[in-house]
């Protein structure tokens, strides 16, 4: 991520030492480790849950919904397609 080498982390060191003292370094480099360790977790984190979501939109992406089933109710046979060829022809009477 970074590309720091050995001689620019000493430098960074040399200067941290000599504004913030020997005295408050060791705490402001532990905030620092904590942060960078919470920022990597988080990150790793956020990977994670995106791949998650992108395989399940893959197994979304390939699944085909049932076909409707078949209900037998009364007046349930004028709202399927193809009902006004059935409603136009006239009915039986039962005599």
């Amino acid at each position: 991520m970074f590309d720091i080498g050995f001689w620019e982390l000493l430098i960074l060191f040399g200067i941290g030492l000599i504004v913030l003292g020997p005295e408050r370094l060791p705490r402001v480099a532990m905030k620092v480790g904590r942060w960078a360790g919470q920022a990597r977790r988080t990150a790793r984190t956020l990977t994670t849950q995106l791949r998650s979501e992108l395989d399940m939109d893959q197994t979304i992406g390939g699944y085909q919904p049932k076909k409707p089933q078949n209900y037998s109710r009364p007046g349930m046979d004028d709202l399927k397609p193809g009902a006004e060829a059935a409603s136009e022809q006239p009915a039986k009477k039962d005599d």
